[in-house]
């Protein structure tokens, strides 16, 4: 289980991380040009974000239907919560549940799945009700993702509001 870190992102990340989205492959030296500021400073911030977690694997920008996994499917499962280990474990073991979050509600956690089918999906449904600890499942079909994750509107916020005056 992941515990959320205090706060480790500031204006000039969040800087840094905007200019890493318009531009994926530029270097550090690249950055500091359009940025301003010093390459060594870019490069050890880049670091030092890494280092907490704040920046994730790259792997997480990936679109599962590049992969041949068209469809996605949220599950709402009920679990035992002595079983809490086995059922996290059992889960991180299933290659197409890419996300768990623990919530409140009538579930105890909400699951994000990726599959090929509908038939894919029974099978990694079927999957999931033999992880020892999970009592019940509900299925959720995406029919069309609306809004992907994004994290830029935060970033220009959080830029805009700390950014020291330029003369």
């Amino acid at each position: 289980m992941t515990i959320p870190h205090p706060r480790t992102v500031d204006s000039l990340d969040g800087r840094i991380i905007l200019a890493l989205d318009k531009d994926p492959e530029a270097s550090a030296l690249a950055l500091s040009r359009t940025l301003g500021v010093a390459r060594n400073t870019v490069h050890a911030r880049l670091a030092r974000l890494e280092r907490s977690g704040a920046l994730r694997s790259f792997s997480r920008r990936l679109d599962p239907a590049a992969l041949g996994y068209d469809l996605m499917a949220f599950l709402s499962l009920s679990i035992s919560q002595t079983r809490t280990g086995a059922v996290e474990d059992g889960l991180a073991a299933i290659p197409e549940v890419i996300e768990v979050h623990a919530t409140t509600g009538d579930a105890d956690l909400m699951a994000k799945v990726v599959a090929r089918s509908t038939a894919d999906l029974y099978r990694i449904t079927n999957q999931i009700l033999e992880i020892e600890g999970i009592q019940r499942t509900s299925t959720a079909i995406s029919v069309l993702e609306l809004m992907p994750p994004r994290y830029d509107g935060l970033l220009s916020r959080l830029s805009e509001q700390e950014s020291p005056q330029r003369n």
